[in-house]
């Protein structure tokens, strides 16, 4: 008798980010934000998996690393009131909310800091993407009461993740 294990919503979504991460480079944020959100909101999208928040940052918990480099996902734990940096970013890059709340803020680019001009709201399923260029300012935020995750694939290897994804501004 031969059982067939059906695929669970985790290697889904993995599955769906690897064939966007083939798209020509202008379409390629769409589509890898496309990949996580349709799976973002799924409530067992992390099941088995531990991915505990620290108390002074937000964290990462590497979901994948394409074994070329292309490109890596990570989940990212937020405690209220943690936030990125003011940044951009190196690489291409796509997100989505997978639980909790989180505020996203754009900046423009000004010559003391960045000025902010929009903000919205991101819930579960909810996200954004973004081409390589330090100059397309945000800062992702949990301004909730309660613990956010947040499901990111960067266009660089999980190894680079130090130096080649965020280009960190003064705000």
């Amino acid at each position: 008798m031969t059982f067939i294990r059906s695929r669970t919503a985790r290697e889904t979504m993995l599955a769906g980010i690897a064939a966007a991460a083939r798209f020509p480079i202008a379409d390629r944020p769409q589509a890898v934000g496309a990949a996580i959100q349709a799976f973002a909101a799924d409530p067992a999208l992390l099941d088995g998996l531990d991915c505990p928040c620290c108390p002074d940052r937000y964290v990462r918990h590497l979901l994948h690393s394409d074994p070329e480099g292309g490109y890596a996902v990570v989940a990212l734990v937020w405690r209220p009131g943690q936030m990125s940096p003011v940044h951009g970013h190196k690489a291409w890059c796509a997100f989505a909310v997978h639980q909790g709340t989180l505020t996203e803020t754009w900046y423009s680019p000004a010559e003391d800091a960045p000025q902010p001009h929009s903000t919205q709201l991101l819930r579960p399923g909810q996200g954004s993407h973004g081409a390589a260029d330090p100059l397309l300012i945000h800062r992702l935020a949990n301004l909730s009461c309660r613990t956010a995750i947040s499901i990111h694939c960067y266009g660089v290897g999980f190894d680079r993740f130090g130096s080649d994804v965020n280009e960190v501004h003064a705000a």
